[in-house]
């Protein structure tokens, strides 16, 4: 398997059609695809679908759709570049404070609702986004005024201050009880909104964050012979690592500030991928799009089948699916080595 996109396009296209047509009313995939053919103007003169049909897929599930495959492109392009740049199979997006940054805007912004203060339909997203950045923006400036310039130093910073972060959110949780269970529910991946409004707010940064990290598969590549190798062979390593850390933590914050805080999906794809087809990051990182996109969303149908009476958080599914093949993922691969 050389060429590993045209199968994992297919495979993203499969889970895509598969994410629509699955939910409390099934919509059978011949009929879906005649309503996608019925958007071009002229292909389908008489639809043989009822307008309810149209309304689940164009405003409820394709919506939803698309903001699942964004927030998956997004934590597996991001966990891929993560891997690389500390060298650890073992690292996903959230290692420097973003998901506990995210959790304690979020959390803070559901305890102000309600006190009655009114923050708007994108209040909650918005104070996520602002958390996860500013508390990238804390470690990193720790790690600088630590006089060492190194990965080490950059995730010593994160464990401490999303240590601090979490501590709050646990307080404010502690504090509130209206908004108990829907905190919970977010810092579990359950998605905020419904409809196109968060995939348009959040494509601007996913798409930007995203395009920096596939320019950024080289850099990678040498930083995998150490830092002081990769000055050495000429790469801006202290530039090169901001850069990275920039771009990954802008995607992972837009992706959970709509979709909540979904685990094992940056850990898992990227270690996959990089078993099936190997450690070059120009490739890895784009085919840990893909393959994050399609994971998602396979998780997300599969929690909407399980429990079709009641919302689950997504982040339920791929913990309880994702922790056990991980572990099958490091024992089948400590028996090849």
């Amino acid at each position: 398997m050389k060429h590993p996109y045209l199968l994992n396009l297919l495979l993203l296209i499969l889970a895509l059609l598969l994410s629509v047509a699955v939910g409390t009313v099934f919509i059978p995939p011949g009929t879906l695809i005649r309503m996608f053919l019925g958007q071009i103007k002229g292909v389908i003169e008489s639809p043989d679908w009822s307008a309810a049909f149209q309304t689940i897929v164009f405003q409820i599930r394709l919506p939803h759709t698309i903001l699942m495959a964004l927030t998956g492109m997004a934590l597996g392009g991001s966990g891929a570049a993560y891997q690389g740049l500390f060298r650890n199979p073992l690292a996903d997006p959230y290692l420097i404070g973003v998901a506990s940054g995210a959790g304690l805007g979020a959390v803070l912004a559901m305890a102000l609702r309600e006190q009655g203060v009114g923050m708007g339909l994108f209040g909650v997203p918005v104070a996520a986004f602002a958390g996860a950045l500013i508390t990238v923006a804390v470690v990193y400036s720790l790690s600088h005024a630590a006089n060492a310039d190194s990965t080490t130093t950059l995730i010593l910073a994160g464990v401490a201050v999303g240590s601090f972060t979490s501590a709050l959110t646990s307080f404010l949780m502690l504090r509130s009880q209206g908004e108990l269970r829907r905190s919970i529910a977010w810092l579990l991946g359950g998605a905020m909104l419904n409809g196109w409004e968060p995939v348009l707010a959040e494509l601007p940064y996913i798409a930007l964050g995203l395009a920096v990290l596939l320019t950024s598969g080289h850099a990678l590549n040498v930083l995998q012979f150490g830092e002081e190798q990769a000055a050495q062979l000429g790469l801006p390593v202290k530039r090169a690592r901001g850069i990275i850390v920039l771009a990954a933590s802008l995607t992972t914050a837009a992706a959970i500030s709509f979709s909540g805080i979904i685990g094992f999906i940056g850990l898992v794809v990227p270690h996959v991928i990089r078993l099936i087809w190997g450690t070059d990051y120009r490739r890895l990182i784009s085919v840990s799009i893909l393959g994050g996109a399609t994971a998602l969303l396979l998780a997300d149908v599969l929690a909407r089948w399980v429990m079709s009476s009641q919302d689950v958080p997504v982040g339920i599914v791929t913990a309880l699916v994702g922790a056990p093949f991980f572990f099958w993922v490091l024992f089948r691969y400590s028996r090849k080595v």
